[in-house]
């Protein structure tokens, strides 16, 4: 399995597990898409969360090491439109991070509208540049809107890793639970958000995030043009 829905009255809960570090590879970009495609525009909420222990490390590092151009622009470009379309998802999103967010899987974090982690051992961590690659600027802004400016060059241009714990005051978390608790957690708060109108949500999260989001999908749009 790459990823399931499943639905609690208005609320949409999709789950990542490939049984090791939810990587995003094609497949599990296409997968998730699919889910995406069930959830509700004008009602509800959605949830977003992984395996014990892993929300997700990132791109698919296998594709990378391929060297097969083809195959990672069309990972690459999917990965950023997934991020785009959660950063403007019409209704509320939650992510229930069950373990590591790493990478792509931190950038996720920054997309959505609420995001809890859990107590352990456990790191949100934008490694790119430790892993000697660059944050291209549709990833940068999403990081500029969510991360906090006391933390950010750590955080960003130095690729520390945060506790979950630290990661709260660093802009990646919102809340912090213990394991057992975090879809209870997620699940309370989603019952609460769901019952936000339509399209007010909608058009007042629009009217915060138009600006970044612009230049996201501007930036999105001439990485396909030079890579596609």
């Amino acid at each position: 399995m790459t990823s399931k829905i499943e639905f609690q009255n208005d609320i949409s809960i999709i789950t990542l597990d490939d049984g090791k570090a939810n990587v995003f590879s094609h497949v599990m970009l296409e997968s998730l898409y699919e889910c995406l495609s069930k959830v509700h525009k004008d009602k509800g909420c959605l949830v977003i969360t992984g395996r014990k222990g892993m929300f997700s490390a990132g791109f698919d590092l296998k594709t990378f090491a391929s060297g097969d151009k083809e195959k990672i622009a069309k990972m690459v470009t999917l990965g950023n439109q997934l991020l785009y379309d959660i950063y403007t998802f019409p209704r509320p999103v939650i992510v229930a991070a069950s373990g590591h967010s790493i990478a792509l899987g931190v950038f996720i974090l920054c997309c959505a509208d609420y995001r809890i982690g859990v107590t352990g051992e456990y790191i949100c961590q934008a490694n790119e540049v430790r892993n000697n690659m660059d944050i291209p600027t549709q990833m940068m802004e999403i990081l500029k809107d969510r991360v906090s400016k006391k933390h950010f060059y750590n955080a960003v241009l130095h690729g520390l890793p945060f506790s979950t714990v630290d990661a709260v005051e660093a802009g990646y978390l919102d809340a912090v639970v213990n394991e057992e608790s975090l879809m209870k957690a997620a699940l309370e708060k989603a019952e609460d958000l769901a019952t936000l109108g339509h399209p007010f949500y909608e058009n007042t999260k629009r009217y915060a995030k138009d600006e970044t989001a612009k230049v996201v999908l501007d930036a999105m749009n001439k990485f396909k043009q030079k890579v596609l």
